[in-house]
């Protein structure tokens, strides 16, 4: 999914959220309001602040991309253990231990932590949205991941 697509998709589901709540609250005879005391006039609440994203786009475009990855990663390293159990590098026991649910849910968020603590360059976080978006499978995907230590490419020399 393109970062477009995944942005167009989570403003359609905050603009969903938005007309329930305010179909909810229309329904529950609108926002509450509170006397002055003296019977007089009835003063609005002041509406919560909102919260505003402190990280840079090249952050956001980071986050993003390792919230896509981080699942899939798991599920690689889940295929690989069935490939070791397959070939009897480990036994079913030692499987069940290595993709249990709960190892799997952790792995997920260390992997999710630790690439959102990476400074990525804009260009590695192409690699990482780029990656996502072509490799379904898990070995070209772990290749494809392999480009984020490449050096950038140099401008040719000035004649």
């Amino acid at each position: 999914m393109t970062s477009a697509r995944t942005s167009a998709v989570r403003l359609a589901a905050g603009l969903a959220a938005g007309l329930a709540a305010a179909s909810w609250l229309a329904a529950c005879g609108g926002p509450a309001r509170s006397a002055d005391g003296e019977g007089g006039a009835v003063r609005e609440p002041r509406p919560a602040p909102v919260a505003s994203d402190s990280r840079t786009p090249i952050e956001q475009r980071r986050d993003a991309a390792c919230d896509q990855l981080a699942p899939k990663i798991t599920a690689c390293a889940v295929e690989d253990a069935r490939a070791d159990l397959g070939s009897g590098k480990i036994d079913r026991s030692q499987f069940e231990r290595d993709t249990a649910p709960a190892i799997q849910r952790k792995h997920t968020e260390e992997f999710g932590k630790a690439c959102k603590g990476e400074a990525y360059s804009s260009r590695q976080v192409r690699v990482l949205e780029v990656c996502f978006r072509d490799e379904p499978r898990c070995a070209p995907l772990l290749d494809c991941l392999g480009h984020l230590s490449d050096a950038p490419a140099k401008a040719p020399a000035a004649p």
